[in-house]
């Protein structure tokens, strides 16, 4: 299946100016931008555009590697994902092209060495937190903030719909009011109104009466 060749252009710290990447990528049937440098991918709104846009069979062509994955589990993921839509991937200054039909021997061995690559950064990383973590607690400084998963922040949320304090729901789970904030607002397009009141401790509310 013949599809559509699309690019993506991602700005750089030290160079801000797209022109030289959208030189690169060359003539595209459509091209997807990004203006902010450094950004998780949750804020890349070109990149989920993208992602959203590619059909089986599109070429997608962007200037290098860096410009597609912040670091090489970015880079793994979003070019797995790609290649599973049945895309492929080609990076102009690296001269590599990665896709999934079989079509060249190369590219299963180029996406085998990314994930490689990949699993040795993962595991590089959790080894260092490791390590911190270690001399930390040997130093009598570490401290794990407590924090809450997706089920406690629906059951949270849920709590607060039937009118009980987020301070009273912050004491359920164990933790700081501002993290109780933070868990309840990290959910896309789910906004929470922080009140005076909410900051205020409540009052003793009286036990209900035993009939």
């Amino acid at each position: 299946m013949v599809g559509q060749t699309v690019g993506y252009v991602r700005v750089s710290s030290a160079e801000q100016n797209l022109d030289r990447q959208l030189e690169a990528v060359g003539e595209c049937d459509r091209i997807f931008q990004d203006k902010i440098s450094g950004s998780s991918r949750a804020k890349r709104t070109g990149l989920a555009e993208l992602m959203t846009y590619v059909r089986e069979g599109d070429l997608v062509k962007v200037a290098s590697m860096d410009r597609l994955g912040r670091d090489t589990r970015d880079l793994y993921a979003i070019v797995d994902e790609l290649t599973d839509k049945g895309c492929a991937v080609q990076f102009v200054s690296e001269r590599i092209t990665v896709d999934k039909s079989g079509t060249s021997p190369v590219d299963g061995l180029m996406l085998g060495i990314l994930a490689a690559f990949a699993e040795f950064e993962r595991r590089r990383i959790k080894e260092r937190q490791a390590e911190g973590i270690a001399l930390a607690k040997a130093l009598g400084k570490y401290v794990q903030a407590p924090k809450l998963s997706d089920t406690d922040v629906e059951q949270a949320r849920a709590m607060i719909s039937m009118g009980i304090p987020k301070a009273e729901v912050a004491r359920t789970f164990g933790v700081s009011r501002q993290t109780l904030y933070t868990s309840l607002s990290r959910l896309k397009n789910n906004v929470v109104v922080i009140t005076g009141a909410d900051l205020a401790e409540p009052s003793k509310a009286e036990p209900p009466a035993i009939n």
